[in-house]
């Protein structure tokens, strides 16, 4: 693999919730836990501890903003976690076709011991 796989940001999207505030910073450009909470079923304070896991694998930045804090998906990161999928996406293409390989060569070679018997 050409990246190493970081283990803490796996954890942190691994999460439905965290990748659906993910989606919702990116498509509105940024939030605050309050303004999160109006658009997912759970508490604004569990919003800012999902807020708190994304921002210490650096997935968010935030601001202060008045008495809350702004998120916003940091793009460089986000951009290493995509390549990070991508890579570890590809090693398991290419073990799945060592082993549909192994698997036809086993198959042909009981197909061929069964003809000639």
């Amino acid at each position: 693999m050409t990246a190493a796989v970081d283990d803490d940001l796996w954890s942190a999207v691994g999460d439905p919730t965290r990748r659906r505030m993910l989606d919702l910073l990116l498509a509105d450009g940024d939030g605050t836990a309050t303004s999160l909470s109006e658009r997912l079923p759970m508490t604004r304070q569990a919003i800012a501890k999902h807020l708190g896991v994304l921002d210490r694998v650096g997935l968010v930045r935030s601001t202060p903003a008045g008495r809350e804090r702004r998120y916003r998906v940091d793009e460089v990161q986000l951009a290493r976690a995509v390549a990070q999928l991508s890579s570890v996406g590809a090693a398991w293409d290419a073990r799945l076709r060592r082993i549909k390989r192994i698997a036809e060569a086993v198959q042909r070679t009981t197909d061929q011991r069964g003809t000639q018997q």
